[in-house]
């Protein structure tokens, strides 16, 4: 029996094991078992591993994308290129990182922006392991973009340095912060929300609930919006493919 699983902390919130169960049932996937293990800290990956002898994959979710990367021996190209890791392999007594999240995120927003013409600038909210991969799909399609965090740095702007003309030309928002995820549902990133119009593009990364307080914020001014749930299934799948490769 082959083993895989899902590390993060915490887990409630999550449809990976879900997802991945039904996926053995339906396909009649009966040599493998997928289940959440919730770390605490990082630090007790070594021994997660050392209990857990039958595992062959794991998928990697906050807080730890980044915080993984010194446990493993090696880096698929493109989560060296990102520096966050989704999706780890077993491969010959050796753990490989991947990021899937680049795959998942990159089809899903194309699908969203579907006829529209593709957004010029985002705003990338949030500054953590996801949100690397966001980076990379912005870069690969040629569309500029800012981060934005509670407070400011070299690399991105504080919420509060938000101006009309910022949000204006930024009409493609993706929230890659937990904000707002189950149960704490009435959170969500701190955005002049009366600045939006129907010309904005919001996704949020976020997929429990579907529909979360930040998404709700533009329907309420006509924006088009999307949760993260096709972004999970795309990246499972992706994960499920390099498992078995």
């Amino acid at each position: 029996m082959r083993a895989f699983g899902l590390i993060g902390y915490p887990l409630s919130h999550s449809f990976s094991e879900k997802y991945f169960s039904q996926k053995f049932e339906k396909e009649g996937i009966t040599d493998a078992v997928y289940r959440a293990h919730p770390l605490e800290s990082i630090v007790q990956f070594p021994a997660l591993l050392k209990a857990n002898p039958d595992l062959a994959g794991l998928n990697v979710t906050i807080p730890y994308k980044e915080e993984v990367i010194p446990f493993l021996d090696g880096l698929d190209p493109k989560a060296e290129e990102i520096s966050a890791v989704n999706t780890i392999k077993f491969e010959r007594g050796k753990l490989i990182g991947y990021n899937t999240d680049y795959y998942g995120f990159s089809d899903s927003l194309i699908k969203f922006i579907g006829s529209n013409p593709m957004p010029k600038k985002a705003l990338i909210l949030g500054t953590g392991g996801a949100s690397k991969a966001v980076k990379k799909v912005l870069e690969d399609l040629g569309i500029k973009f800012q981060f934005v965090s509670r407070k400011s740095s070299e690399t991105a702007i504080a919420y509060d340095q938000l101006n009309h003309q910022i949000i204006k030309s930024s009409n493609l928002l993706i929230n890659t912060t937990p904000l707002g995820t189950s149960p704490n549902v009435t959170e969500l990133p701190d955005l002049p929300y009366g600045q939006l119009t129907p010309n904005h593009f919001l996704f949020d990364l976020v997929y429990n609930p579907l529909i979360t307080t930040f998404m709700q914020k533009g329907i309420d001014a006509g924006c088009w919006v999307k949760n993260g749930l096709e972004m999970l299934h795309g990246q499972a799948e992706k994960a499920w493919e390099i498992w078995n490769q």
